[in-house]
């Protein structure tokens, strides 16, 4: 059964949610919304949209990383 709130359908097309691949991985905020719209893109709607969202957050967690390791 789909809930928008608590289980949206289109994150509900398989018996393993995003954000329970999300919390079991210990993903930081960057990686989880990746993941999100990833996993969401072709059941939404909006893939085009969606891919560039998670490759917009990619490319923040990538700037994220990098400057990290210019620090050090």
């Amino acid at each position: 059964m789909s809930d928008s709130v608590d289980h949206p359908e289109h994150y509900t097309f398989s018996s393993i949610e995003p954000i329970e691949v999300i919390e079991a991985w210990g993903l930081n905020f960057h990686r989880a919304q990746v993941i999100k719209y990833i996993a969401r893109a072709p059941h939404k709607g909006k893939e085009l949209e969606d891919l560039k969202k998670a490759r917009w957050y990619l490319d923040r967690e990538i700037m994220r990383l990098q400057k990290l390791n210019e620090e050090t």
